[in-house]
């Protein structure tokens, strides 16, 4: 695989010059008009090996185009805040925004390499790192973002013969780094590790292009074209996207029956039930958020629901029952300029919980495949790869310590009608009713058919749906904290499995 970039590569210094200008120029007006357009973030992972121009490739970058628009990212030893959450967290807050360049170093494929060739990382957990990275790329190039990976490599005999140049230097032996000489000595291994990462990761939508890094001439232009090439064939793109073949179709339903009305929808309590029931939930909950076993676990808990269906005042007993300082409540409402501006999930990613702490979103991911779905914000093909878009996220979520719970809270027609109607006729709460909650009224069946579908997609074993009689707000209530108490003491179990 590397054989090509091993061999002399060299342009002269003329030539470079000559076409230097020309690719300078072009790259700018590429940069620009990725700007204009709006439609695209561009993300470069830089990975090779050691002293084969990595730093001096990107610092050249930014000298021919506008380093503005530019976002440099190092990911070294993970901090305290980001071990804490899952791995992927700390990629997902350094995403550019639609027409910006970011720049990975010590991006993913870094963290494989480095812990596969010192045995920090066993075949299995590389062979789970590797379905991730991918599953984010494919995630990401559909949301519009252009990846670009380069490999740049030096073969054994360049690699040494530019350390002991180096060495030999006293004006330029300072840029050696402890890195470069451990490199030395894990060499063949590295490239052995690194092939077959390369061999494993290399896809139509974020292929690995091989730099020869041992001429700064030649590894300049061809990185340059290379980027040059992939921002002027997606500014050419039209926008207009075919139906991705990962998005399996949904099953019609025969008799039209779904999860929901299974449900007993006259389930409730008596006042006096529901105050011992509320109050001992509420203290099992408290307890739990102080026992020492949450300090391996995170909280996420998700309401959706039909409008009206009570899922404020479910929240607002979850948070009696806490200290305001262990949890946070995330009201999801339609996506800002700036969350327009990076992938669906961006938005949710940044709010994820460190271990020892609760956040509670207000709607959420699920808006993907629910209002987006029935009010056409996106495309067919956009909300039906979301459920495995979803269901991945969570699993990532579940894999480093999450509990996730997830809560429907269901009424029938008549029950929001009279809600409505309470609304409108309190000034209290009537800021609670809009229009916009009577034109979702009459697209009941659509949504309806949109959460059967959802709960089909992603109720899994990780992370279930649990579907809340909500007619009887009380009710509801205890059920959503039995819920999670139930969660939290079914993870603590299995810690001490």
């Amino acid at each position: 695989m590397f054989e090509s970039a091993e061999i002399d590569h060299v342009i002269d210094k003329a030539t470079f010059d000559a076409e230097e200008q020309v690719l300078r120029e072009a790259l700018l007006e590429a940069q620009y008009a990725l700007r204009e357009q709006g439609r695209s973030a561009v993300i470069i992972l830089i990975n090779g090996i050691e002293g084969a121009g990595k730093g001096e490739t990107v610092k050249l970058l930014n000298e021919w185009m506008d380093p503005r628009l530019i976002q440099v990212s190092t990911f070294d030893q993970q901090t305290d805040e980001e071990m804490a959450r899952p791995a992927a967290w700390r990629y997902w807050r350094q995403l550019p925004p639609k027409g910006r360049i970011g720049i990975f170093f010590g991006n993913w494929y870094s963290q494989m390499l480095q812990g596969r060739v010192h045995g920090d990382l066993k075949k299995d957990d590389l062979n789970g790192a590797i379905d991730g990275a991918l599953g984010l790329e494919q995630m990401l190039c559909n949301e519009g973002t252009l990846i670009f990976k380069f490999w740049f490599h030096l073969s054994k005999k360049q690699m040494l013969g530019r350390l002991e140049s180096l060495r030999d230097d006293p004006l330029h032996s300072w840029r050696l780094s402890p890195l470069d000489w451990q490199q030395s000595k894990t060499y063949d291994k590295f490239v052995r590790v690194g092939e077959d990462l390369l061999r494993r990761t290399s896809r139509d939508y974020s292929p690995w292009y091989i730099v020869a890094g041992a001429d700064a001439n030649y590894r300049s232009l061809t990185v340059g074209r290379v980027l040059l090439e992939g921002l002027q064939a997606a500014l050419r793109g039209t926008g207009e996207r075919a139906p991705l073949p990962h998005a399996t179709p949904l099953m019609t339903r025969t008799d039209q029956r779904s999860l929901l009305d299974s449900l007993d929808m006259s389930a409730h309590l008596s006042k006096a039930d529901y105050r011992e029931q509320l109050t001992r939930e509420q203290a099992r909950l408290s307890l739990l958020m102080r026992d020492k076993r949450m300090r391996r676990h995170a909280l996420v808990a998700v309401f959706e629901g039909n409008d009206a269906a009570g899922k404020g005042g479910a929240i607002r007993r979850v948070a009696a029952a806490l200290d305001p300082r262990q949890y946070r409540i995330v009201p999801v409402a339609a996506p800002t300029e700036e969350e327009r501006a990076q992938p669906y999930l961006w938005r949710f990613w940044r709010h994820i919980p460190a271990r020892g702490k609760f956040t509670v979103f207000d709607r959420s991911w699920y808006g993907r495949v629910l209002v987006e779905r029935v009010e056409g914000f996106c495309e067919p093909a956009d909300w039906l790869r979301a459920y495995g878009e979803i269901n991945d996220f969570e699993e990532q979520l579940s894999n480093a310590g999450v509990v996730l719970v997830k809560f429907w809270l269901a009424i029938d027609g008549d029950t929001q009608l009279m809600r409505f109607r309470e609304r409108e006729a309190n000034p209290v709460k009537r800021f609670k009713i809009t229009e916009e909650d009577w034109r979702n009224r009459e697209k009941w069946p659509q949504y309806r058919e949109a959460v059967g579908d959802m709960v089909d997609r992603t109720s899994t074993r990780l992370a279930p749906w649990t579907l809340v009689e909500a007619n009887d707000k009380q009710f509801a209530r205890v059920k959503v904290l039995r819920t999670i108490n139930d969660a939290l003491e079914a993870a603590f179990e299995k810690d001490g499995r």
